[in-house]
């Protein structure tokens, strides 16, 4: 079983990838994408990471982001992709799928039974 150190690690190399494939099926706020991220079986995401992710990929073009005001509480910061981020997802989606094909090739006693037995 892989530890929860190299789990944390993989899943902030694939932090974009993932943030994006949440945000494309709809305008969401950062504790909501932290949530749903956790119901897909990932380790909770720090919002010290998290927030300089958004960041990193608002400024590059691949979120747009407005205000909500809050019901009795703060405004939140919704964050929507952008066709330029439907891009870079597809682009992101393909290297992930290419990784795992080359991640696949390795001996047995590298990579596991597991990953042999159910294709990854």
């Amino acid at each position: 079983m892989m530890s929860s150190k190299d789990f944390a690690t993989w899943q902030r190399a694939v932090l974009p990838l993932l943030l994006l494939q949440e945000i494309k099926g709809g305008a969401t706020h950062g504790y909501a994408l932290g949530k749903a991220l956790i119901g897909r079986g990932f380790e909770p995401i720090k919002g010290a990471t998290l927030y300089p992710a958004l960041a990193k990929l608002e400024e590059a073009g691949y979120l747009e982001t407005h205000w909500q005001d809050g019901d009795g509480g703060p405004g939140r910061k919704m964050y929507a992709i952008t066709a330029e981020g439907e891009q870079r997802l597809a682009q992101l989606e393909t290297s992930w799928k290419q990784f795992v094909e080359q991640v696949a090739l390795l001996p047995a006693d590298v990579c596991g039974a597991l990953i042999l037995r159910d294709g990854y």
